[in-house]
Parts: structure tokens; sequence; C-alpha cells
């Protein structure tokens, strides 16, 4: 069946100037693009002046955490809704898979994030996905999970002989077909390993021309994870650590989600991207993704030192801890530059709905105590587990730089919640980066090329993310004028995304919603693959093979 779009703006994820014209699919590809075509088709859609674009790719998600649930759905839908047809998985050291799918500590593969309800290998994870997704994955695997399939939350060093079997794992993810690897340096038990660890595991993904992503162990002008007195900023030294990984191993790198936690942390903005355009000037391949939003999800300890979680209930209440504490998270918040009013609360219990959606000093002005009693009770109502959502992330002139920056491209870094607030990444990051555009002034077209061709070039997949005959159709089809969102509902569902095709299957039609399971895995291919394909392909096999020949 031949599907025609027509009267619309073409954007093709190159960065060129649109144009008017049609797209034609058929089947699973894209059979024309251009101002006008002789192809009759058996569907003619008028998209009456929408932007017609190459599926949206979000560069950072960890929705690979969700496929094989019974509810699956619910966890992609919100992504769907944005455009998104493509997320790059297995970011920030967690994947579900790299381990032997009997390990006793399956409740460590998430690093208390995610739950993997099938861990296993990479092998038994492509079987299980195949047929089951509703979005296509790109898969990384994840540092963090499989050290943590081996060995739990264990900090002791890897020697020799784990480093080795460590390796194993990874090899056999990459020769399954996964585009790299991840680390996650801020979480268990990815910043236990050592250096040897980690420059053999970059050393690994490197060997088959795959990426690194790395969440680094800072992300703002001070943390915990570094002396409190250094020469340069713990975001800098987090960025430092990354690039002496990537030199050292030859990886392409992808640094995770550049924030500036902090008011602080903001005057650190040129440095960071000086450091960025000096190292890829010299000739290493390394950028970096980021939000729309100026807050991000956290967890309610990210200002409860680890000092007074460990005394006893007793050890706690006696006033020289308790003055200690207040003058350990004052210090903190000020070197940071957090304020009570920076901290929503997303989740603190069943039994505490109304706390949700409120800032620690609105509740403590609603119960008449001091803000720093009020974010105590909050951490011990939840027993230390309860999530927040912590501003200052960025402030508008920050996005605006990183938007326009050469080196960015864009994802979201969430998930829908179980319970609790939702994070509005995981409903509105990509609407808001067009509104964002046209706040700004900035051409369309290049903010869709970095949704899309620029990710697609950044992690090498193949056949996606522009509007080329012979390319898969993934397509999103928007109408800026219409295009909405709501920051005062996190879940609001976006208006002004007309279409929506993954794989050439409707996801989204007329704004509506349809439920299908369309979305594949997309692997590293090797030759032989492509030749395969191109024997069910609409497109002639001459063209593919030429494509595959120049990649």
């Amino acid at each position: 069946m031949k599907t025609m779009f027509t009267n619309g703006m073409i954007i093709d994820g190159s960065g060129d100037k649109p144009y008017k014209g049609c797209l034609v699919i058929e089947g699973d590809r894209i059979l024309f693009v251009g101002e006008k075509t002789d192809i009759k088709a058996d569907r003619v859609i008028d998209v009456n002046g929408a932007m017609i674009c190459p599926g949206l790719i979000d560069a950072h998600s960890h929705n690979d955490f969700f496929y094989d649930r019974e509810d699956a759905e619910k966890y992609y839908k919100p992504f769907i809704m944005q455009g998104i047809t493509t997320q790059i998985t297995g970011n920030c050291s967690f994947s579900p898979f790299g381990m032997d799918e009997n390990t006793p500590y399956k409740d460590k593969i998430g690093g208390g994030l995610f739950d993997a309800h099938h861990p296993g290998s990479f092998k038994q994870f492509k079987q299980r996905a195949k047929g089951n997704l509703y979005v296509n994955m790109a898969p990384l695997v994840g540092n963090g999970s499989v050290r943590a399939g081996m060995s739990g939350y264990d900090p002791a060093p890897y020697n020799k002989e784990q480093i080795e079997k460590e390796m194993s794992y990874v090899k056999e993810a990459m020769d399954e077909g996964a585009l790299g690897g991840s680390f996650g340096f801020m979480y268990e038990p990815n910043r236990y390993s050592k250096e040897d660890e980690l420059i053999a595991f970059a050393k690994t993904i490197a060997a088959y021309d795959g990426i690194v992503t790395i969440h680094p162990r800072a992300c703002s002008i001070i943390s915990a994870d570094y002396p409190l007195v250094t020469k340069k900023s713990h975001l800098e030294m987090g960025l430092d650590e990354a690039i002496d990984i990537m030199k050292k191993s030859g990886c392409r790198l992808e640094y995770s989600h550049l924030i500036f936690t902090g008011a602080r942390s903001w005057k650190l903005l040129d440095k960071m991207l000086n450091t960025f355009h000096k190292t890829r000037k010299e000739g290493y391949d390394i950028a970096y993704d980021n939000y729309a939003f100026h807050y991000g999800a956290s967890v309610i300890t990210v200002v409860f030192p680890e000092w007074y979680a460990a005394l006893s209930k007793e050890e706690r209440q006696k006033p020289i801890n308790r003055l200690r504490l207040s003058l350990t998270i004052l210090m903190y918040r000020k070197a940071l530059g957090i304020d009570w009013e920076d901290l929503v609360v997303a989740y603190i219990g069943e039994d505490y709905k109304q706390y949700e959606g409120k800032t620690v000093l609105e509740l403590a002005q609603k119960e008449g105590v001091k803000p720093i009693d009020m974010y105590l009770k909050l951490v011990d109502l939840s027993n230390q587990a309860g999530s927040i959502y912590l501003g200052k992330y960025y402030n508008d002139a920050i996005v605006k730089r990183l938007m326009e920056d050469d080196l960015s491209v864009f994802m979201t870094d969430a998930w829908v919640e179980d319970k609790g607030l939702q994070n509005i990444a995981a409903f509105q990051t990509f609407p808001q980066f067009f509104l964002l555009a046209k706040r700004y002034g900035m051409p369309y077209e290049r903010i869709v090329r970095k949704m899309t061709g620029a990710t697609a070039d950044r992690y090498r997949l193949e056949n996606r993310g522009y509007l080329k005959e012979g390319y898969k159709a993934d397509i999103t089809i928007l109408d800026v004028d219409k295009l909405k969102v709501n920051e005062a509902i996190p879940d609001f569902t976006p208006e002004g995304i007309e279409y929506v095709y993954i794989n050439g299957s409707p996801i989204v039609e007329e704004g509506k919603y349809l439920s299908v399971k369309a979305g594949e895995l997309i692997l590293r291919k090797g030759y032989k693959e492509a030749e395969e394909e191109t024997k069910q392909s609409p497109v002639s096999k001459r063209k593919i093979l030429r494509k595959v020949v120049r990649v």
C-alpha cells in the first residue's frame, strides 16, 4: 500500500531549507520525497501546510526497562505523542541485559531506579523485544548493569580475571548488535569501578567502533564525589575524566545530559563549551545532549549528608548533630545555589499524596515549621527513598545557548512513573524545543536536524533520521501554529502533533493515538544483513547497497 502526504513543508533532517512538497511511503520505507510526483497512491493525506519531518529521535532514554511489562504501552505512549519514534536506550550504565539470566543480583541491575523483569544476555533481550516494541530502540550495554550482574553493589575493585569475565558480557552484547555502551559514575555499582576496568570497557566498545555515553561524576560546581578543595570545579573535573577515558580508549564519546545544577554552576557554561569544542578540534569525536526544561528528576536525599544517614535514631536527635546537620545542608545549598523552593516533591509514599507537586518551602509554610525541619520530615516519611524534581539545572539563556551549539542533540532522560508526580520531560520535551525555537527565532530546520539526522549520525543509525528514498518510514508531522504544551500540568498531552508513523505503520493520526506495536531494535548492521534486507524492500537493491558501501 502506498500512502502519500501532500501539501506539507518538507524538513528532511539534513538542516537544509524547508520546501513545499510531498512524501510517499510504501510498506516500511520511504518511496519518494520531493516537490511533486506522478506516483499513484492508495491513500492521499493533505497535511495542510504542516511540517513533514523524519521521526524524532530521543538521544537519551531508559525505556528498555519497560518493554516486557504487561502494561508496557503506558510507558511509551507519552513519548510517541511528542513525535518520538526512536529512543537511544541503555544510558547512565543501566541496561536490562549484559548478565546471566539467573544472576543472584537481579534486584541490583537497575541501580535502584529500574527493575529488570527479565535480565539476561543481549541475545535474549533481542528475542523478547522482537515484535514487542512500541517505539524503535537503539540499545547500549550498561557497564553498571554488567557489574551488578556479576557482584551486585560490592565496592571492591575488580582484578584482571574479573575484568576479563566482565568484558565477555560486553562482547556478547556488541557481537549481537548493540550500538555501544554507557557509564553512570554517580550510581552504584558503576561508581566503584576503577580506571583499569573503565578503560577496558571503553576499549572493548571502541573495538567495534561503538559509542560510549557517560553520565559524569559531577553535574554541579561542587559534589560529594570529589575532594572539597580542588583546582577546578567538580563539573569541569567530571568532563575532564570523561575526556581522559575517551583519549585512553579511543572510543567515540557522548557526554550525557549536559546540565549546570544550581545557580552557582551557571557561570561555568563558557568553560564547559570551550572544552568540548577544543577537544573536538583536536580530532576527538565528542559531543553532548541536553534538556528543554529547567529541572529534572532527583532523589529526596540530594542534599542529605551520608554521615547523618549513618547515625542511629537516638544520635540523630542530639542537639549537636542536628546543628551540624543544619549547617551542612545550608553550606551545601549555598555552595550549589539551590533554595528550598527548588525542591518539588514528586513522591513520598502512598499515604502522603498531599505533598506531591509542592515545594519544601510551601509545605513548611503550610505546616508552620522551618524548611529544614520540613525537609527532614519528608526524608523520614519516605524512609530516605522519596523522589523530587530539582530546579535550577538551567536558565533560559543556557537552554538557548545549548540549542544553538553545533555539538548538541536533544533528549528526554525521562520515564513514566508508576507513582507520584510525573516528569514533564516524559510528556512534553520535544514540542517544547519547537516552541523555544519559535520564541528565539531559530530556524526550524536546524532544530529538526538535532532531533533527527544529527542524532542518527551521532549514533550511526542506518536508514533513519532523514527523509530519503529507501530510508525507514519513521515520520512525524506537526503543525507548529497549533503546538501547545502546559508546564503547569506535567503529564499534559501536547497539541499539534498531527501524525506519527513508525516503520510505515500509523501510530498517531489526526492527533489521535492508535495502539500499535510497530517498533524495531536498531542494531549495528553488517553488509550481509543489509544485502538480505534489500530482497524485501520496495526500493531497488542497487540503491540500498550503494548507501551501505558509502557508510
